[in-house]
């Protein structure tokens, strides 16, 4: 099925921001979900996971401010400014709760929009969470993204550089500073929200004894592994994440 996500604006306390959106394939009733993205990134990199979304569910996926199209803060936000502005956002627009799921720093703000503003968060999904605590520094970060980047080819690495010229180099540095010195080891334990952990076998950036101890952490946690793939499922097995995901986002149990 051939999908065209529409482009809508909204004005979030004197911000611009910028989303994609499709809410009129899914069977009727279905529940939201909502895409976040990653560092310095935007919607243009969840792009292909909305559209594997949209013929099963309302899907949303923002640009949060300072990233994609939309309007610069007047500072770059840290991770929880991040989620309160996700969180403004969900306000403006009308919606009152959704699932959310992130992808790498995505997975941060997400889980502090959950354990911030546990009303707005139905269910959980967190695509490979970053930062991992035994590797957080820049150099450890570094390192992993490189080996990552030679596992996705160049097709990832494309839309992620058109989407940190887009951000620009105050963003992207000040935000990468934002991921690693975030601590969602501590975040994780007051998610009430039911959560799905999904690492890619061959992630890494989140190594198995990561992904483990994250899941671990939450109240009502749960981990998949997608078999032969890397760290950003999003855009590089949309189909397959939501094959994956989508039964413990209508009933409560993910695919085996």
């Amino acid at each position: 099925m051939s999908v065209e996500l529409e482009t809508t604006w909204t004005e979030v306390h004197g911000l611009r921001i910028h989303a994609r959106q499709e809410l009129n394939l899914a069977p009727p009733q279905r529940p939201p979900i909502v895409l976040v993205h990653g560092v310095a990134v935007s919607s243009r990199n969840m792009a292909p996971s909305a559209e594997a979304f949209a013929p099963h569910m309302p899907v949303y996926s923002p640009d949060l401010p300072g990233h994609g199209r939309s309007d610069n803060a007047d500072h770059v936000l840290a991770t929880h400014e991040l989620a309160d502005a996700l969180a403004a956002w969900m306000d403006a627009i009308g919606l009152r709760s959704a699932n959310l799921l992130g992808n790498s720093f995505g997975c941060q703000i997400a889980a502090e929009v959950a354990a911030r503003h546990p009303e707005r968060v139905d269910r959980l999904v967190l695509q490979g969470p970053t930062t991992d605590p035994l590797a957080r520094s820049y150099a450890h970060q570094v390192v992993r993204w490189i080996r990552n980047g030679r596992l996705e080819g160049s097709t990832q690495a494309d839309v992620t550089m058109k989407d940190w010229r887009d951000a620009g180099p105050k963003v992207l540095l000040k935000t990468f500073r934002h991921c690693v010195r975030h601590r969602i080891e501590d975040v994780l334990p007051r998610i009430d929200a039911p959560t799905l952990v999904v690492r890619g076998e061959l992630d890494p950036i989140v190594p198995q004894r990561w992904a483990q101890e994250a899941t671990s952490l939450l109240r009502d946690g749960r981990l998949v592994v997608l078999p032969g793939a890397s760290h950003t499922i999003t855009n590089t097995r949309p189909h397959e994440l939501v094959e994956l995901v989508l039964p413990f986002l209508l009933q409560g149990d993910p695919r085996p």
